[in-house]
């Protein structure tokens, strides 16, 4: 063995001097990862902050129903209550406007993020990621805008909102006061105005209709651009058979169904 050591030494591998210009590299480094992490601490210590405060600076939203009936009033229509909701028309409305209605309170944050990447990929403010919830309270608390600051303290509302009230009267709610195009508001008039039936009446096409108008309603108005309102009748079926509310053979028999009924009156 003692004569084996010579070779052995031979064999280690020695670490290479720390030369100048390496070691200014590496204290460089250190220091780049040491401001990384103090900034992203002060990012995450300032949204918390800012979360405080928004939440203290809100209404508490328990004045939520007191709201959306005097919106309802100023507009001069009759507030729905939860179970005057048709299911399909709910079932339809989750699946276009908020997936996971059911399972987020008030804030989606995988829609959010999803609305980000693709804002990013298309250059553009396309999409806002927004819950029916918060678009409630965009109706009742913000004055119809979320815009900067008005987004944040809409998500806020959103979140208090559903510690008041439920899932199922929140969508009532919504769809109560919502515009659906040729200047009418709330599901109800809608109803009467394009198909002359009281909104619990009506048909899968008909409720997919509905469900459809309130993202673009002066783009999707059945009456002024039937073309654009019939593609987005289909695009509703379809989410509702993605989501698994209804089958593909009941969606194809709506999309060959008229887009208005005939009649004179509700």
């Amino acid at each position: 063995a003692p004569a084996l050591e010579p070779f052995l030494a031979g064999q280690r591998v020695r670490a290479p001097a720390l030369e100048p210009g390496n070691l200014g590299r590496m204290q460089r480094d250190r220091l780049a990862r040491q401001l990384l992490i103090r900034g992203a601490a002060v990012l995450v210590a300032l949204a918390v902050a800012g979360t405080v405060l928004l939440f203290i600076t809100t209404p508490s939203g328990s004045d939520i129903e007191g709201l959306t009936a005097r919106v309802a009033r100023e507009h001069h229509v009759t507030l729905l209550q939860a179970g005057e909701v048709p299911p399909q028309l709910a079932d339809l409305l989750v699946a276009t406007e908020d997936e996971r209605f059911y399972q987020h309170h008030g804030i989606d944050v995988i829609g959010i993020a999803r609305a980000l990447l693709n804002d990013f990929q298309r250059a553009c403010f396309c999409e806002g990621g927004s819950t029916l919830t918060q678009q409630l309270v965009k109706q009742t608390y913000l004055d119809g805008s979320d815009l900067g600051l008005n987004k944040l303290r809409g998500m806020a509302l959103a979140f208090k909102v559903e510690t008041v009230i439920g899932k199922r009267q929140i969508l009532a709610d919504y769809l109560s006061i919502t515009p659906f195009g040729f200047g009418l508001f709330g599901a109800s008039a809608a109803s009467c105005a394009y198909f002359h039936r009281p909104l619990g009446e009506l048909d899968l096409a008909q409720y997919a209709l509905l469900a459809g108008l309130p993202q673009a309603p002066v783009a999707y108005d059945p009456r002024t651009h039937p073309d654009l309102a019939v593609q987005r009748r289909s695009q509703v079926l379809g989410r509702g058979v993605s989501e698994g509310y209804i089958t593909r053979a009941e969606a194809d028999a709506a999309n060959a169904e008229p887009l208005l009924a005939a009649g004179s009156s509700c």
